[in-house]
């Protein structure tokens, strides 16, 4: 049995040249938190390298996060509060971009830290825009209609009062919350 077949600790330079080149063509198409490119990393490690130990694995996927922490191209903070305002631009609740932030492995202090620009009030009218709900509503209100509505917004995080609030606004008012709120 040859050095080369036996099971290392330690990556090969191959191994970690992959690595790098892997990092830099994931973080060129998208950005990503320190957890979804260390999971990244490690799927396509064990597909790539078959014989790979679990140790070789995690140095791997070490490297590669910190050498785009050391080319400053993976930042958490950042990518938090990147996908916050993309999220309130997109009508999302504060509660379901922490769910979302928290899923992708951005740790609790970044996502509060990243919350605290968004408006509840500005994603809540931006929702209703899109679901033709409250004052954008097309339709004649009736009993069923207004349950529906409401319950989409406690649906998709937003508390009773908030989803209330908007609901009773005019039209004016809430195109004047949305534009007010532009991140």
């Amino acid at each position: 049995m040859t050095d080369e077949t036996i099971p290392s600790d330690i990556p090969t330079p191959r191994m970690l040249s992959w690595a790098r080149n892997s990092a830099i063509y994931r973080l060129e198409r998208r950005m990503m938190s320190e957890k979804q490119l260390f999971d990244a990393i490690t799927r396509k490690a064990k597909e790539k390298f078959e014989d790979i130990s679990a140790a070789q694995l995690k140095a791997v996927a070490d490297f590669a996060v910190k050498f785009a922490y050391d080319n400053k191209v993976l930042d958490d903070s950042a990518y938090a509060e990147i996908s916050t305002r993309s999220a309130v631009r997109g009508g999302k609740s504060k509660r379901a971009i922490a769910q979302k932030l928290t899923a992708k492995g951005v740790s609790g202090d970044k996502v509060e830290a990243a919350l605290e620009a968004a408006d509840d009030l500005c994603a809540a009218a931006i929702f209703a825009r899109k679901r033709a709900f409250g004052p954008f509503r097309r339709v004649e209100l009736d009993d069923k209609r207004k349950a529906k509505e409401l319950s989409a917004f406690a649906r998709n995080g937003f508390s009773f009062e908030i989803g209330k609030k908007v609901f009773d606004m005019s039209f004016e008012d809430a195109e004047e919350v949305i534009f007010s709120g532009r991140l």
